[in-house]
């Protein structure tokens, strides 16, 4: 059994890695003094490279990060890096005549993709909302409402219901709809759905509103009742328009994530219906990441089919994330197991991931711990939100318990 000084030992531990890592390094290090926003790509060893794109998704990331920071510790270094964030946002990124947020920009500043991708919408509406959230900024929270309502007006399925990936920027759906090189082309996804409720999660808890907790429930019940197979507890990835699965692999990382935000989710919506049924969904999914993805060492492998493991490192991301998921089974079903798998997923955070030399976490380290170097530190991709998160949702948790 852990005992309480155990548990203050890795509240010590989490606070520590936050403040005097995360937070630091991003503001010494990204911030584009110059020409505003923050670098695009910065390697390990700190090589900036000014020319790199910038994403709205980085910027959004940032300003969550800082503002909860800042609604924790009222710091004011964190409030000056998330008004940093939230006028980039605003400047490089906002489209006043269509709505929404462009995906890239230039080193400038200037648009270099203007397609809506919904799931960088969504990662907008949680950045500004706890933005007002942690300052009371009426003006982010009207910006966040305002990106919800165009979600509504034009990415939402009345038919189906869920919502669809991609639009140009005067919001006709597009051909190619991928997020990324490594998705699919379809027109739904498990990714942009958990982080369409993630974003409604948020906005809710600053704007009560009766459509969006009518969204809110819907995706809900679509990860329940759509996206989480009941048979293997792992999320299906990608969809047709009709909700028919498209694909087989497993995300290990997507899994844990999901199975907190789940019932976060349902307990922001205050449904006890809803909370009843995340609940032991969330253990669900847990259990089966514990079983099948938690190496030994404490290390979470990364993807599968059903046939087996297809990658075996170890990212920065699931890592941070399977320490709250499990954090979140233990306190859902008092199992020992879940409270000791965050911990050693916590203590392979230390040995591996955190760079003792140059600051933050490595993107990624091999199966035999060795660091992928062609990983960046700093990238369209690579954020302090999942590991910054990660590190409050640790603190919060452990002084629950």
């Amino acid at each position: 059994m852990i005992d309480q000084s155990t548990l203050q030992r890795y509240i010590h531990k989490a606070e520590a890695e936050l403040r005097q890592n995360i937070l630091p390094f991003w503001i010494a290090h990204t911030v584009d003094r110059e020409r505003g926003g923050f670098y695009g790509s910065i390697t390990n060893a700190l090589v900036v490279d000014r020319e790199a794109p910038r994403g709205a998704l980085l910027t959004s990331r940032i300003l969550w990060t800082y503002s909860a920071a800042y609604r924790r510790y009222h710091a004011l270094e964190y409030l000056e890096m998330a008004r940093w964030a939230y006028h980039d946002l605003m400047t490089r990124f906002w489209d006043a005549e269509y709505g929404g947020l462009y995906w890239m920009a230039d080193a400038c500043g200037r648009p270099l993709r203007m397609r809506k991708q919904v799931y960088g919408q969504a990662f907008g509406i949680y950045a500004l909302s706890e933005y007002a959230r942690a300052t009371g900024d009426e003006e982010a929270l009207h910006q966040a409402i305002a990106l919800f309502r165009v979600l509504e007006d034009h990415s939402h399925d009345p038919e189906n219901r869920g919502y669809f990936e991609a639009y140009t920027r005067d919001w006709q759906l597009e051909t190619d709809l991928r997020l990324s090189d490594v998705d699919l082309n379809e027109k739904k996804s498990m990714n942009t759905h958990l982080h369409v409720m993630e974003a409604y999660t948020n906005l809710l808890r600053v704007w009560d509103d009766a459509l969006l907790r009518a969204r809110q429930a819907e995706l809900i019940e679509i990860m329940m009742e759509r996206i989480v197979n009941p048979h293997t507890g792992h999320l299906i990835l990608f969809f047709d328009e009709c909700w028919r699965p498209r694909s087989d692999h497993i995300s290990f990382g997507h899994d844990i994530e999901a199975s907190w935000l789940l019932v976060e989710a349902a307990e922001v919506a205050g449904e006890h219906r809803l909370i009843e049924a995340t609940r032991p969904l969330a253990v669900r999914i847990a259990q089966a990441v514990y079983e099948e993805a938690l190496a030994a060492d404490g290390g979470l492998l990364y993807e599968a089919t059903p046939a087996g493991i297809i990658q075996s490192q170890t990212e920065w991301w699931p890592q941070a994330e399977a320490v709250v998921g499990f954090l979140n089974a233990y306190h859902i079903s008092g199992e020992p197991h879940f409270l000791n798998a965050a911990l050693r997923c916590w203590d392979y955070i230390e040995e591996h991931l955190v760079d003792r030399q140059y600051g933050e976490w490595f993107r990624a380290v091999n199966r035999d711990g060795t660091v992928r170097e062609h990983e960046l530190k700093v990238s369209f991709w690579k954020c302090p939100y999942h590991n910054g998160r990660a590190c409050l949702e640790m603190i919060q948790r452990l002084e629950a318990l």
